[in-house]
């Protein structure tokens, strides 16, 4: 499964955020666009004059911190962010230096420590103004970890829960348009995947647990790709069974949000050839699962 990633930093931990969709990498142009002065100050050495012996030496290690993100030497630069909270903790970069472990891990696919380090700084600044964005590369480091549809998707459901976390506890943040971006791609993949067990299952007669596995794809997963066939199969898997009716309500939502796909045109084969065309029971599970969801009423116009 090729996932594209998000690697861009933000601009108050010295970096820009720009959120770019799947740029596929960190772009050093915009790397050291955005800076205020005191962040400039971090990146190009404090005044002899002015600075402290700590602010120097914090400084110092810092910018090699910098240094080594700039040149993607993400291992090296977060040995030395360590090194800044580990030396200097009541330093005020040893808040950012927490963050930019965080990034730094993400950006070495180090995803567990780019998590812990991100859970660290919530834990320490709950109401710092990143706190935002570590809840956002918890969400990334997670979706990253998305394992192939062939294989157990516990990590899947783990990223959709860390995505929508973001979405529901800053909702106005610059980072949930990406992040509506890619629970819809963790849904598609858990869809993906009850469709394939539930295909497994109808192959070997077992309807009811079939029929269990693509209920969760349309009521769950309405917005992904995998809604029509899941319907087909439910027409079809209610057909084995002798449950007319349910097969019959299938098609006819199947027909009435889909008229085009193929899908319909199969589930009409299966259920109308008695001649009757499918219609909608309206006391079905199927039915009122489709009433009012995201556009997709049976019963419009």
């Amino acid at each position: 499964m090729t996932i594209c990633k998000a690697k861009q930093f933000s601009a108050a931990v010295v970096v820009a955020l720009l959120l770019s969709g799947c740029s596929g990498g960190l772009s050093l142009g915009d790397f050291w666009t955005k800076k205020t002065k005191e962040e400039a100050n971090a990146l190009e050495g404090l005044d002899p004059n002015a600075a402290t012996p700590d602010d120097k030496a914090v400084a110092e290690v810092y910018n090699q911190g910098l240094a080594a993100v700039k040149t993607g030497n993400y291992k090296t630069a977060n040995k030395k962010f360590a090194d800044v909270e580990r030396k200097y903790p009541y330093s005020k970069w040893a808040t950012n230096a927490i963050l930019m472990q965080a990034f730094s891990s993400y950006q070495a696919n180090s995803y567990d420590e780019s998590v812990t380090a991100a859970k660290r700084f919530i834990e320490l600044h709950p109401g710092h103004k990143d706190t935002p964005y570590a809840y956002y590369l918890i969400s990334l480091s997670n979706f990253e970890q998305i394992k192939d549809v062939r294989r157990d998707q516990s990590q899947t459901a783990k990223a959709l829960e860390a995505l929508e976390e973001v979405e529901r506890r800053f909702p106005d943040s610059k980072y949930v348009r990406d992040v509506k971006k890619r629970q819809l791609m963790a849904k598609d993949t858990l869809a993906a995947k009850d469709m394939e067990v539930g295909r497994f299952y109808m192959k070997r007669g077992s309807y009811l647990a079939g029929i269990n596995r693509f209920k969760r794809v349309v009521t769950e997963y309405q917005t992904t790709s995998h809604v029509p066939e899941a319907l087909y199969r439910l027409a079809e898997g209610y057909m084995a069974l002798g449950v007319v009716s349910e097969a019959r309500t299938a098609t006819a939502v199947l027909g009435h949000n889909f008229p085009k796909s193929s899908w319909y045109r199969d589930a009409y084969t299966l259920v109308a050839s008695d001649g009757r065309a499918p219609v909608v029971d309206q006391g079905s599970w199927i039915s009122k699962a489709f009433q009012g969801i995201n556009g997709l009423n049976p019963f419009a116009g």
